[in-house]
């Protein structure tokens, strides 16, 4: 290593990556790869492994033996969704000694540049949180922009997520919040299947400030195994649609109102206050007209 380069590491901020797997043998040695260089930033990864039925498990723990960098948290609990699985990453990890931390999933490519990118953000621009557009990718070689960071909105977080949570990354301050949250109502948070909605709500009613990058930092894979992936193609829409009308949908509207602002929880859910408010519970326009017609159909 030479000298620039070591005063260079030597000053470069900390960040704990949370990584949740499961059957992920796949992909997970260059998920993995792609996390390990990241440029400025010295890493430290914790992977939980779901129980699984493939080498996942053994993939990991060669990875560990090889690079200090990584660590495997003790196997052989059964979360049964990935959202169970990051808030036992987020309970159980300690992250005291980091800078900032991360999210990671176990299959896609992170740009080296993802993390100080974040932590430019964090650091010199005031925000809590962090999150950014991503561009998915097929086996076939197709690619698409995902945007997320249409404005944020009043009340969007009650409604959806911030994006993809393997683009978030937080300050040590407000993940500080976030794992006091989770410690407090483990059993709560495990009702609400998606992580990243659950954290980008609470961190939003705690008004915790949160900059969504239009610029992608990875390479959100899409495969037959995503638990949500890409929701721009009519499969991903027929597949929400039925989400919406079994209220499934207002279910986790309900459960993560109730977590983030109990005192508020029904109205938030109410048919009128989401007529009256509807400019302000969807960032993308054509969702805000979709969540609408559904309210008013009734399908909500």
């Amino acid at each position: 290593m030479n000298e620039e380069h070591a005063q260079l590491n030597r000053y470069s901020p900390t960040c704990a990556i949370l990584l949740a797997a499961y059957n992920g043998e796949l992909w997970i040695e260059e998920q993995l790869a792609s996390i390990l260089n990241q440029v400025d930033v010295q890493v430290a990864v914790f992977v939980s492994v779901d129980v699984s039925i493939d080498s996942t498990l053994e993939i990991v723990e060669q990875i560990a033996v090889k690079d200090s960098r990584v660590h495997l948290l003790p196997y052989g609990e059964r979360f049964g969704g990935a959202g169970r699985n990051f808030y036992r990453l987020i309970k159980d990890v300690d992250v005291s000694a980091f800078d900032m931390v991360g999210f990671a999933d176990q299959d896609d490519i992170w740009m080296p540049d993802k993390l100080s990118a974040a932590w430019k953000v964090l650091s010199q621009e005031g925000y809590a949180a962090y999150s950014s557009d991503v561009i998915a990718f097929w086996a076939d070689g197709r690619r698409s922009l995902i945007k997320k960071s249409y404005p944020q909105k009043r009340f969007d977080y009650f409604y959806e997520a911030a994006g993809p949570g393997c683009t978030y990354v937080f300050s040590a301050s407000a993940f500080t919040l976030i794992k006091g949250f989770v410690s407090q109502n483990y059993e709560g948070c495990g009702k609400v299947a998606l992580h990243d909605w659950l954290i980008y709500s609470y961190c939003r009613e705690q008004k915790q400030r949160w900059f969504i990058d239009h610029e992608p930092r990875m390479l959100y894979r899409q495969h037959a195994s995503n638990q949500v992936g890409t929701n721009d193609n009519w499969r991903a829409y027929i597949k929400r649609f039925n989400f919406v009308k079994q209220r499934w949908y207002r279910r986790q509207v309900s459960s993560i109102a109730t977590l983030c602002s109990s005192s508020s929880a029904d109205f938030i859910t109410s048919r009128s206050f989401m007529i009256r408010n509807f400019y302000e519970l969807r960032r993308r326009p054509r969702d805000v007209v979709a969540l609408l017609l559904m309210v008013i159909l009734g399908l909500f």
